[in-house]
């Protein structure tokens, strides 16, 4: 190997366990914290709430999203289930909204690596995007494709079973099979509850004989921390592999891509457009670049500040966080669960919501004078080495997250539970 390609080769080493380092105990601490707010929020009764589209259903479906996990790919599981149950179409896309980008772990990630302008940013961006998709999805989407639609999932269903998808407590849910993607088969009961809270369901006495549970043993407080634990590990076994692969990803780019490369890839200030179409253009090549990059709502973030760095505008970097719904791997689960056509317009007007959004949050952001215009935003590769918070913090966060993983697994794993 020459000697200049091991040079490049050690230098996104570098970059990755700079990146590894900056954002571990942020995002360690935001998936704790969000494990225990859907611990202690059940959300079950929120679904009878979703029949109809309006500003309270809206409300209620922005909070059910907030508390329910951050992958993409089960936000999706999860709005697929509240079809099922008869949520409108409107409402149910308003929660994968919510739920991939209205989270707490990604405010926290936000802020550690862009600032807390861009946290902003992506609370009003998110929350002009529910309003928008409740609209459009309510108005726009025909009768006759949301038919297809629903007649996709009926068909899909067996008969006389309801699925159940993890990362919202659906316990007063008559089911008896669960698609969490899980081993089931030391399981001898008919409903599951995806590692949580059962206390509510009415069962057989000799359910119990079918299930290790040692957690029940625990009462008061380490009893709620077990359960939260069980929902830990689940969020980090679907997210670690999208979180992973964007941190790779993006150090990559980062490392090899000089910050003239990224400006060529948008709209040089100097070809002189109008405002409004510049902003138009930065917007839709956020979109594209986030439907190409495979990353999860976590995982983009690392690429959002390099795009940034490379000269995108205020408006492109939200939409591109905004678009991680419709990344190809995305749009294939939606196939997947709604068919080809109805894809075709749920897609369609998700794009519409996302570029209307990343226009109005550029003009609010702008017109303010809230976004800086020499993008000084934290260095991307800063070392976080030597006795600083980002050491203190990890120094907690590194043991405390490995020994929470490893009591959600048990806990998991002893209610038959393998992932």
């Amino acid at each position: 190997m020459e000697s200049g390609d091991s040079n490049i080769i050690i230098h996104v080493i570098s970059v990755l366990f700079n990146m590894s380092w900056q954002i571990f105990w942020p995002l360690a601490f935001g998936l704790i914290l969000s494990s225990f707010i859907r611990h202690l929020l059940p959300v079950d009764t929120v679904v009878k709430h979703l029949g109809k589209t309006d500003a309270k259903s809206l409300t209620f479906t922005t909070i059910l999203g907030m508390v329910s996990s951050s992958c993409s790919y089960a936000a999706a599981s999860l709005s697929h289930t509240l079809l099922a149950k008869k949520a409108t179409l409107a409402n149910a896309m308003a929660f994968l909204v919510s739920s991939t980008n209205l989270i707490v772990e990604m405010f926290i990630v936000l802020v550690a690596l862009m600032g807390w302008t861009f946290l902003w940013g992506e609370v009003i961006g998110g929350l002009i995007l529910i309003a928008t998709v409740g609209f459009l999805f309510s108005r726009f989407y025909p009768k006759e494709v949301e038919q297809e639609l629903r007649q996709h999932i009926e068909s899909a269903e067996p008969t006389k079973h309801a699925h159940s998808d993890c990362g919202m407590d659906m316990s007063n849910m008559k089911s008896e099979t669960s698609d969490c993607g899980m081993d089931m088969s030391n399981m001898k009961h008919e409903t599951s509850d995806c590692g949580m809270d059962m206390s509510n369901m009415k069962h057989d006495h000799s359910m119990h004989h079918h299930m290790d549970m040692p957690a029940q043993e625990e009462t008061g407080l380490m009893s709620k921390i077990t359960k939260s634990a069980g929902f830990f590990q689940m969020d980090l076994a679907m997210i670690g592999k999208e979180i992973l692969i964007g941190v790779v990803v993006s150090s990559i780019l980062i490392a090899l891509v000089p910050q003239e490369g990224w400006k060529a890839l948008f709209i040089s200030n100097d070809v002189g457009l109008p405002t409004w179409l510049h902003s138009l253009l930065d917007v839709i090549i956020g979109i594209f670049v986030a439907m190409i990059a495979y990353v999860c709502s976590v995982g983009n973030l690392i690429l959002a500040a390099a795009l940034w760095h490379g000269g995108i505008s205020f408006g492109g970097v939200i939409g591109f966080i905004l678009a991680d719904v419709l990344t190809i791997p995305m749009i294939g689960v939606y196939k997947k669960y709604y068919g080809k056509r109805p894809t075709k317009w749920m897609v369609g007007l998700l794009f519409l919501s996302i570029l209307f959004t990343g226009l109005c949050v550029d003009a609010i952001f702008n017109g303010f004078g809230w976004v800086s215009t020499d993008q000084t935003v934290r260095t991307l590769n800063q070392s976080g080495f030597g006795m600083n918070i980002t050491t203190v913090m990890n120094l907690i966060f590194i043991p405390l997250s490995i020994w929470y993983y490893r009591l959600g697994k048990k806990a998991n794993a002893g209610m038959g539970m393998s992932m």
